[in-house]
């Protein structure tokens, strides 16, 4: 009798611990932020990304002519708004854009740029990198654009134009809130290679609980997305926002620390260790890309 107790007892103790597993697979949600980088030139293109569903992410080049207008519409949806910071390429010919950031500058003069930058995106939360394969990869500039943000509360996104970038490892080590890049949606502009992107997106989002995405407001990604991303949730994704996306990866990596973090309004955070270290063959660009 006894035997035949203990033996149902253990039946019910396996049987609710494969349920309960089962439910927890069920109701895991993973995250992935997507960010739409070079707007601010083209009214109605920039505003048809800026009607996708969801909290994407958007992110303007400075000095552009509908910043106001775009960036109060992206506000208006409380949607996160950054900063497109263009930087020189290692391709020479690549037009940057006012105030793009060059290894001919000093110091001083590189610093009020950025500063400048900043100002002329209202609502900013965050910056990321345009082009920038060199600037990325120099130790001085990186040293000296963290410097500056480290003086504000915005976070930054590498976004990952070279294998060589020095930008997250910098950004880490002047406790910067920052992540990375880990897909380019469109670097081949064509549909069925963006439907491939998205879809690794997905799978990384899956692997590692979080990932973020970068895009640009061509018609082909904006058709793409439109489709996708009503279906994220059937896929047990949910899109947020970057600034929400690195407040999850921190509280994942760091969680007794995340809950002790300081409320500052300066920049003094549990700064960010990739979730996916080791450099993806697919997206790690070892030349410069459109981004």
């Amino acid at each position: 009798m006894f035997k035949t107790t203990s033996y149902i007892l253990i039946l019910l103790s396996t049987l609710f611990l494969i349920s309960h597993s089962q439910a927890e697979s069920k109701t895991k949600v993973n995250y992935i932020a997507i960010i739409i980088d070079d707007l601010g030139y083209k009214l109605e293109q920039d505003q048809r990304a800026i009607d996708l569903p969801g909290q994407l992410t958007f992110a303007f080049l400075p000095h552009t002519p509908h910043l106001k207008h775009l960036t109060d519409s992206v506000h208006a949806k409380g949607n996160d708004i950054m900063l497109h910071l263009p930087m020189q390429a290692t391709m020479e010919t690549l037009y940057l854009g006012p105030g793009a950031l060059t290894n001919k500058m000093s110091e001083k003069q590189f610093k009020q740029s950025v500063i400048q930058s900043i100002h002329s995106i209202p609502h900013v939360k965050g910056v990321n990198n345009h082009m920038g394969s060199l600037i990325t990869s120099q130790k001085n500039s990186m040293n000296w654009l963290m410097d500056e943000l480290s003086n504000t509360d915005l976070y930054f996104v590498d976004s990952r134009t070279t294998v060589n970038t020095l930008a997250e490892k910098t950004a880490n080590q002047y406790h910067i809130k920052n992540t990375r890049r880990n897909v380019f949606l469109d670097h081949e502009l064509n549909r069925p290679a963006i439907e491939f992107q998205f879809n690794r997106l997905i799978n990384l989002a899956k692997k590692n609980g979080s990932a973020v995405a970068i895009g640009h407001p061509f018609k082909e990604t904006l058709d793409v997305l439109e489709e996708k991303i009503p279906q994220l949730k059937a896929e047990g994704i949910q899109l947020i926002s970057v600034s929400a996306l690195i407040q999850q990866q921190n509280r994942k990596r760091h969680p007794r620390q995340a809950k002790a973090a300081p409320k500052k309004a300066q920049n003094n955070w549990l700064y960010s260790q990739s979730l996916t270290r080791a450099p993806d063959p697919a997206n790690s660009l070892n030349k410069e890309s459109p981004q």
